[in-house]
């Protein structure tokens, strides 16, 4: 660190980084605590551009070269979810920090590997997506502890892919910055609406309810194409999987990522008791009230409660992806003041059991016991 300031890689310019990360960090107001280092893409040009447009020092083609040469602190990968092990490796390896945006890896193997190898190296991780971080969770993990639904006897979450990985703003331009090739969500491995979407919903689940036992379900890959610019892309990961979740004394659970469609409110979850049912952010049809909400119901639009996440302040309430930006900042905190952060590596590989089993039991028909907690 250069005067506690941390310098920061940015690995990948792609919509994420575009949307939730360069923004954010070229903000003034963060300058005493981070700053934007370094940049690489492999796409020619696109980081040099991302460089010039944001105000970042370095820019680089290699991912190799930036860990080299680029002099950061820490990187957030903010590339395909299937490069997210190796290229997390590698930063540990060479001694950085790491914030992974979701998902961390694919398997609880790599996972089991990135968190070991980073406590031999005294370095630090934090994961997205941070729900733990969210006054929500909380509240409704409390009222439920405290009987305001009854027993509980089931819970609900999930999400969809629909079209929007290919209908967003940096992907229907012309420039380098503005033509980002959506075609890897669609394909093995991190491919596909549980890695990516369904994700958050298993983070705020256990957040609630604490760490899933078991799991079964059923997948597959429902559209086999997809089409963006013209071209068609063959698909080969799962885009419509539906997972029963277990923990256990006959709590049981739902979770689903598919290619279309979706209930309301899976995003939070769904809580059901012999006494009520929580449905996001209404206990039996009544807000329910937390520290910051408040906050949260000033936001325009539908932003996911993130304007009571504590760094989600001045002009970062205007940018999109807040929770990334909040989740950066949780490492950039741990890092120059020991203060440890609730979006942890831990938790996330708890998340990336959950789906890699689900996927497990899909194929062999068998029920899956998970092997880790948080």
């Amino acid at each position: 660190m250069t005067n506690n300031v941390i310098r920061l890689g940015v690995v990948g310019a792609g919509a994420i980084a575009q949307r939730g990360i360069l923004p954010h960090l070229s903000q003034p107001d963060v300058g005493d605590r981070v700053i934007l280092q370094a940049v690489c893409d492999p796409v020619q040009g696109r980081a040099e551009a991302a460089a010039q447009k944001y105000g970042v020092r370095r820019a680089f083609t290699h991912y190799e070269d930036l860990l080299a040469d680029g002099d950061v602190d820490a990187v957030t990968l903010a590339s395909p979810i299937g490069l997210h092990f190796e290229q997390g490796k590698q930063a540990i390896q060479a001694g950085k920090h790491v914030h992974f945006n979701k998902t961390m890896t694919t398997t609880v193997a790599e996972a089991d590997e990135l968190i070991e190898l980073a406590k031999a190296k005294g370095v630090k991780l934090v994961s997205s997506p941070g729900e733990a971080l969210r006054p929500v969770h909380h509240k409704v993990r409390a009222l439920i502890r405290d009987g305001a639904i009854g027993t509980p006897t089931w819970a609900a979450c999930g999400a969809s892919f629909g079209t929007y990985h290919e209908d967003e703003q940096f992907r229907t331009g012309e420039d380098v910055l503005s033509t980002v090739n959506p075609a890897w969500y669609f394909r093995k491995p991190g491919g596909g609406p549980l890695y990516d979407m369904t994700v958050y919903s298993l983070h705020v689940l256990t957040t609630v309810l604490g760490p899933v036992q078991r799991v079964t379900a059923m997948s597959a890959t429902r559209i086999k194409e997809r089409e963006f610019r013209g071209v068609a892309y063959p698909t080969d990961a799962h885009d419509n999987t539906l997972i029963l979740l277990d923990w256990g004394d006959g709590l049981f659970g739902l979770a689903y990522g598919t290619a279309a469609g979706g209930v309301a409110g899976m995003r939070l979850g769904s809580y059901f008791g012999t006494g009520g049912a929580i449905i996001g952010e209404k206990l039996n049809g009544q807000p329910i009230s937390y520290d910051g909400y408040d906050l949260d119901h000033m936001q325009p639009g539908w932003h996911e409660q993130q304007w009571s996440l504590p760094h989600v302040v001045g002009p970062h309430r205007h940018i999109e992806e807040q929770h990334v930006y909040e989740d950066i900042m949780q490492l950039v905190d741990w890092v120059r003041e020991d203060k440890p952060t609730l979006a942890t590596a831990e938790h996330a590989r708890h998340v990336i059991d959950i789906i890699e089993s689900a996927y497990r039991a899909a194929e062999t028909g068998q029920t899956q016991t998970l092997t880790t907690t948080f």
